[in-house]
């Protein structure tokens, strides 16, 4: 048996043992060892993003393999492997146009197949990456969001010395901050009303943080830059930094949705404002073909994550964990099992 943190329904997480699966053939099974909880996690137990319950939550892990029925030969028990979650079929017509993360029949561990809020997992060894020892449990965790925010970049098509608006000082802001630095983006503003997460911003190098509850963030991005961003990634969420987003950038400019709003919520987009200024608007969903490169950019020493604010919680404590990140006094919260 093991221990698991099963969403049931909306509202409804709970602590629960269940047997440890078996495998079947090009499957692996993974001990956990560390588990990161994603703002789609509590959005998923609120009911506000999809999911297919009953299911064991986390899809942000890494562990060991324990056991293994494979002949590839690439993977063998006691290795440590970091897990990408998101499980294309590789037969729908977005699969072979090569647009997997768009496949019809998408399943991810974590949401649609139990994932790694559990003592072990059983993984598709297609789904598995080798863990450099240079990364930490800890550090591993934020590979698949890394993955997802490299994809977010590479939709924004970044140029060397653009300026770029990220709005929201969360997971996802942070570390897109250190990336867009990397890539030669001249100035990065941030947008984040929490005084920590400012402070934080600041460390990892950003050019200018705002306080949208006290600065005037239109007129600072305009004083700056005299006609607005060329890229606006909005890393919140809300529907009201979605349409914020349309301030911040110039005529010819860029917005990106990269932040989950609530499924049915919407904003007014004047469509003239749009063609006159010929904007581009994009979105950014996943990861596709981007986790090799994430863990490349971890391995660099790129992110700085020892300047983020990481708290540790046992599974049994995994509400303690849902309600820290509701309340928002963390940047990553991480689920290790069996300690």
């Amino acid at each position: 048996m093991m221990i698991t943190a099963l969403y049931e329904r909306p509202g409804r997480l709970s602590v629960v043992e269940k047997n440890i699966p078996g495998l079947q053939p090009d499957e692996a099974l993974v001990k956990i060892d560390a588990c990161g909880v994603c703002g789609t996690d509590l959005h998923i137990v609120e009911g506000k993003s999809r999911s297919t319950p009953p299911v064991v939550l986390g899809h942000e892990f890494n562990g060991t393999i324990s056991d293994i029925r494979s002949d590839n030969g690439m993977f063998s028990t006691g290795q440590r492997v970091v897990i990408d979650p998101n499980i294309p079929c590789d037969t729908c017509y977005y699969c072979r146009r090569g647009l997997v993360h768009l496949c019809e029949n998408l399943k991810a561990l974590g949401v649609d197949l139990d994932g790694g809020m559990a003592e072990y997992c059983v993984v598709p060894v297609r789904q598995l990456y080798r863990l450099p020892d240079t990364i930490t449990q800890e550090q591993a965790v934020f590979i698949e969001p890394l993955s997802c925010i490299i994809h977010g970049i590479d939709r924004a098509n970044v140029s060397v010395g653009d300026t770029a608006v990220i709005i929201g000082g969360g997971t996802v802001g942070l570390l897109m901050l250190p990336l867009l630095k990397n890539a030669g983006v001249s100035r990065v503003f941030l947008i984040e009303p929490v005084a920590f997460k400012r402070e934080i911003a600041t460390k990892l190098g950003a050019d200018m943080v705002l306080d949208p509850f006290t600065e005037n963030v239109k007129e600072a991005i305009l004083d700056m830059t005299g006609v607005g961003a060329d890229v606006v990634f909005e890393c919140a969420g809300t529907t009201d930094t979605a349409r914020q987003s349309f301030e911040y950038v110039r005529r010819g400019g860029t917005v990106e949705f990269f932040g989950v709003c609530p499924i049915g919520e919407t904003i007014r987009v004047e469509p003239n404002s749009v063609f006159v200024n010929e904007l581009t608007i994009v979105g950014s969903y996943i990861n596709p073909n981007t986790f090799s490169r994430a863990v490349q950019v971890l391995s660099s020493g790129m992110i700085e994550i020892d300047k983020l604010l990481i708290r540790e919680y046992t599974l049994e404590n995994i509400h303690a964990a849902f309600e820290s990140l509701r309340t928002g006094d963390t940047i990553k919260n991480i689920v290790r099992p069996g300690e």
